[in-house]
């Protein structure tokens, strides 16, 4: 049973009666907010989740709920990873292929939101380098070890509509920087990355796909000037009562991790490949006036053509070129 599932839908609720026992599952950021919450519901199905995290004794404290759930052979292994170190990235990975075992779903979790301009330990723009760059590298150094019929999972966001990226000015150094703007780059990334990598990878059956698990209050808000979400919610609301719309609520956090569990272990293959989705389902393409909470991807983010230059950008970039 696929559905049906919404906005409020809790990551139990779509895994009901599904048996993941004998899955392997590696889950980025499972130090906080979702990522513990997607390794919980996974773990308490039977499946063997793989928790990266770049502050081990973090999310080894983050994760005790994830081992007090776990039931049918599940349980949950921690690794260290720092996608904003390519050494880490490179080292991880290795690490990983070198034990050979293999993945049914990779769920890429983990990213930063709206910080101050910075640089990752490669020189990479903060947000691009490491929601984007640091996944781009360490999902395909592993791509031989997820299983014929796995996924990959990419979490994106709204915040995709923000900004397509821009392939000449990656790193801002001839832009003004705007933590939203370089927010929106990295969240449109990590949807193209999904549609290239599903091309190239779906004739051995993976197949991958991107998501925006919904607002919630989690630690990726930790960047925001006081006020900012304030602010921020202020506009939204006000443009709902225009619309007669009821004002905007949260998600819980089982709410928000719902959509990743549910394209990772719950969706048709199929249905899912290649695409966006949000609140349990495959979303549509709108193009228009940014709107945060709206339903809707933009048609830059799906463009195959444009997936396939971030690609080769992306390559130049990290300086290392991943095979069809």
């Amino acid at each position: 049973m696929t559905g049906p599932f919404g906005a409020t839908s809790t990551t139990d609720e779509v895994l009901a009666g599904v048996d993941l026992s004998g899955k392997r599952v590696l889950v980025t950021g499972a130090s906080a907010g979702l990522g513990v919450e997607t390794a919980r519901a996974l773990a308490a199905r039977g499946a063997q989740v793989v928790g990266a995290a770049r502050d081990l004794a973090k999310a080894e404290r983050a994760t005790a709920a994830v081992r007090a759930d776990a039931r049918n052979g599940g349980g949950l292994e921690l690794i260290e990873l720092d996608l904003a170190s390519l050494a880490s990235v490179r080292k991880t990975s290795h690490a990983l292929v070198a034990d050979g075992r293999t993945f049914d779903i990779v769920i890429a979790n983990a990213g930063v939101m709206a910080t101050p301009l910075g640089h990752t330990a490669d020189g990479f723009e903060t947000q691009f380098g490491t929601n984007h760059l640091g996944h781009f590298v360490f999902v395909n150094r592993i791509a031989s070890l997820i299983s014929p019929g796995g996924r990959l999972v990419n979490v994106s966001s709204s915040g995709h509509r923000f900004a397509d990226v821009d392939l000449e000015d990656p790193n801002f150094e001839h832009t003004d920087y705007e933590p939203w703007l370089a927010y929106g780059r990295s969240k449109t990334a990590n949807i193209l990355f999904a549609v290239e990598f599903d091309r190239r990878h779906k004739s051995r059956g993976v197949r991958a796909t991107a998501l925006h698990p919904g607002g919630i209050q989690t630690e990726l808000g930790r960047h925001l000037p006081e006020g900012a979400l304030e602010q921020l919610l202020t506009r939204i609301n006000t443009e709902l009562a225009a619309e007669g719309k009821p004002p905007f609520q949260f998600k819980t956090i089982p709410q928000g991790a719902a959509t990743s569990v549910w394209a990772g272990a719950v969706a048709a293959a199929d249905e899912v490949g290649g695409k966006y989705c949000e609140n349990c389902h495959v979303s549509v393409v709108t193009e228009g006036l940014i709107n945060p909470i709206s339903e809707g991807v933009r048609s830059y983010a799906l463009d195959p053509e444009h997936a396939k230059a971030l690609w080769a950008k992306s390559e130049e970039m990290v300086g290392e070129v991943f095979a069809h």
